[in-house]
C-alpha cells in the first residue's frame, strides 16, 4: 500500500525467479526450463515494481547447454540494463547447466547439502546392433552425406564418429569453462580440477569458489535489504489441462529422461 501513497517510501522489493527442473528446448509437455518459456517471466521480474534485486532460486541437474547459455545471457543483459544485482540461491542441486544458470548471478548462496559443479559435457546412448542381428532384423539406412548416420545406435560404433563427438564436446566444454571463469573470476580457488565434471556439496563448493557462502533466501535478503523487504515470486505457470496432458502424454518418456538426470546426483 505504501507505494500508492505520495511521499511514502515503499518497502524494498526483491523479485524471486524460480528455476526448477531440467533444462531443455521447447516441444515437450513435461516441465522444462528454456529461454522461450522463461523470457516473459525474467522480463517481468526485472521490470515490475523497480526491484532492488533479483533472486534466482536454482534447483536443476542441467540439460541443454544452449538453453542454459540463452537463459543466463538474458538474465545478465537485463541486470546490466536495469542496474539490478542478482543473487542465486541453490536448493538441492545446481549442476552442469544448472550451475551455468547460477553463474548468471553476482553472488551464489548454497545450503550445506546443496550439490554444485559438474562443469563438463556428457553424451550417453545405447548400442543395439548385436540385438537386432540376433533376432534377424535388417537395418537399412540411406544417406546423402557420409556423416548423416553418425553414432547410429543400430550400427557398430565407429572410432571416427567418437572422435567427432568428442571434438564437439570439447568445444562446448571450453565455452562452459570460459563462462564460469568470466563470472566467478578471482573467487575461483583451484586449477583445472574445477572443470573435470567433479561435484561439491555446500561448504566444499564455497571453499573452491563456486559459491560465495552458505545462506538461504529469506534471511539473506533481509540481512541485505532490511526486515521489511518484500519477496515477489515469479515462475512458470501452465493451465490445468496442459498440466494434466503432460502427466498423461509425456510422463513415460520425458519423465524417465528427467529422472535419469536427477539420479546422477542421488536425487
Amino acid at each position: 500500500m505504501k507505494r500508492f501513497i505520495p511521499f511514502m517510501t515503499p518497502d524494498p522489493l526483491v523479485a524471486v525467479i524460480r528455476l526448477d527442473g531440467v533444462i531443455a528446448g521447447g516441444g515437450r509437455t513435461a516441465p522444462r526450463l528454456n529461454d522461450a518459456s522463461l523470457a516473459p517471466v525474467i522480463e517481468r521480474a526485472f521490470t515490475r515494481g523497480k526491484p532492488k534485486a533479483v533472486a534466482l532460486v536454482v534447483n536443476s541437474p542441467g540439460g541443454s547447454p544452449v538453453q542454459s547459455a540463452l537463459i543466463a545471457a538474458r538474465i545478465r543483459r537485463l541486470a546490466k540494463e536495469k542496474t539490478v544485482p542478482v543473487h542465486a540461491f541453490v536448493e538441492d542441486v545446481a549442476a552442469s547447466g544448472g550451475y551455468w544458470l547460477a553463474t548468471a548471478a553476482d553472488h551464489i548462496w548454497v545450503d550445506d547439502s546443496s550439490i554444485m559443479g559438474s562443469i563438463g559435457v556428457i553424451s550417453a546412448g545405447f548400442g543395439f546392433h548385436e540385438f537386432i542381428t540376433r533376432y534377424g532384423v535388417e537395418r537399412r539406412v540411406y544417406t546423402a552425406g557420409k556423416s548423416k548416420s553418425m553414432l547410429d545406435p543400430f550400427q557398430p560404433e565407429k572410432p571416427e564418429d567418437v572422435t567427432r563427438l568428442r571434438a564437439l564436446q570439447d568445444t562446448i566444454h571450453e565455452r562452459f569453462i570460459a563462462e564460469v571463469k568470466a563470472r566467478r573470476g578471482d573467487r575461483l580457488q583451484g586449477g583445472d580440477e574445477l572443470f573435470t565434471g567433479e561435484i561439491w556439496a555446500g561448504r566444499g563448493a564455497v571453499e573452491v569458489g563456486l559459491a560465495d557462502g552458505v545462506d538461504h533466501l529469506v534471511p539473506k535478503m533481509k540481512a541485505v535489504y532490511g526486515d521489511k523487504v518484500r519477496l515477489v515470486p515469479y515462475g512458470l505457470r501452465r493451465p490445468f489441462f496442459q498440466r494434466l496432458g503432460a502427466q498423461l502424454l509425456d510422463g513415460a518418456t520425458a519423465g524417465i529422461e528427467d529422472r535419469a538426470l536427477w539420479a546422477r546426483y542421488g536425487l
